[in-house]
């Protein structure tokens, strides 16, 4: 009876509260859904034909303004009660998905304002400014909780989490600016290697989220994950010595080439963004391996 009436208490909780959004946290929540709408329509209304880096600017955005839309509509319902207590940390969900929603957000920022902001493009510009505001209220919020009210994560809030966000944020980079690849075998093996560890890190990223479902797996995720990491290890290893020879051998860098529109750059991103994710899932690898820093050792 004791469980039974601490469930009807907790739903008992689960009311409309639209003083929530009179809060710090409700009021950059507020800013954060504004921005991001008024920056989307923005940049559709300029439009950017069928460029990949464009396409990927208005998911961002589009997908930024609904996480945070239905984590403001959970907050004000209160129904985040329940889920902390059925199936997930809401505290470190939320927090985390701040810190993700702030790296994409000032990394398209940065990438927006490089393809579409120009001496004369003013319209590019003023989209620029509004993707630099919508990424400094993400940032804000990420101090916010980590720094002055000191949230400690338990997943995605912390550095685990956060790692394998930061792989998936690097692996969308490096699809985005896959080009020139299709007439050799080798660089197709790298965009293969590229895709392989992609899919499963969402799923990863899930299922630690929901801790019910986690301890329903009839096998063990930690163990999984580790060896996940040492399959990327290898995959990403390959992919850094294969993409740089095959891809540069007899392509020099073109006397000129702006990063703007300059092909060569975009592929030497493809190199550059290999090196980072071998670098962060070594360091995912090392870090469980020790079982430092939130790891936890296989």
């Amino acid at each position: 009876m004791g469980v039974i009436d601490g469930i009807k208490d907790t739903m008992s909780k689960a009311v409309f509260t639209p003083s929530t959004l009179l809060s710090a946290r409700g009021a950059l929540h507020m800013a954060q859904i504004l921005l991001c709408l008024v920056t989307f329509v923005l940049a559709a209304v300029r439009g950017g034909s069928s460029h990949t880096y464009w396409n990927y600017a208005m998911f961002t955005w589009a997908f930024c303004f609904i996480m945070t839309l239905v984590i403001t509509i959970i907050e004000m319902m209160k129904l985040d009660i329940v889920l902390d207590l059925f199936c997930m940390d809401w505290p470190d969900f939320a927090t985390g998905m701040a810190m993700c929603s702030a790296l994409m957000t000032v990394s398209v920022a940065v990438m927006y304002a490089n393809f579409y902001a120009c001496a004369t493009c003013v319209y590019g510009w003023v989209v620029t400014a509004f993707a630099c505001l919508c990424g400094l209220v993400y940032v804000l919020e990420v101090v916010k909780d980590k720094c002055l009210d000191k949230k400690t994560g338990t997943y995605l809030a912390a550095l685990p989490g956060f790692f394998k966000c930061m792989e998936a944020f690097v692996s969308c980079i490096i699809f985005i600016s896959l080009t020139g690849y299709r007439d050799s075998i080798a660089l197709i093996l790298c965009v293969v290697a590229y895709v392989i560890p992609f899919p499963i890190l969402p799923v990863i990223i899930a299922t630690n989220i929901l801790k019910k479902l986690k301890k329903r797996l009839p096998f063990n995720l930690d163990r999984f994950v580790f060896i996940f990491l040492v399959i990327s290890v290898v995959l990403y290893i390959f992919t850094a010595i294969m993409w740089p020879i095959f891809m540069f051998r007899n392509n020099p860098r073109p006397s000129d080439c702006p990063p703007s529109y300059c092909v060569w750059a975009i592929q030497f991103m493809v190199a550059f963004m290999t090196y980072v994710n071998l670098i962060l899932f070594s360091l995912d690898l090392v870090f469980t391996l020790l079982g430092i820093c939130g790891f936890r050792r296989t």
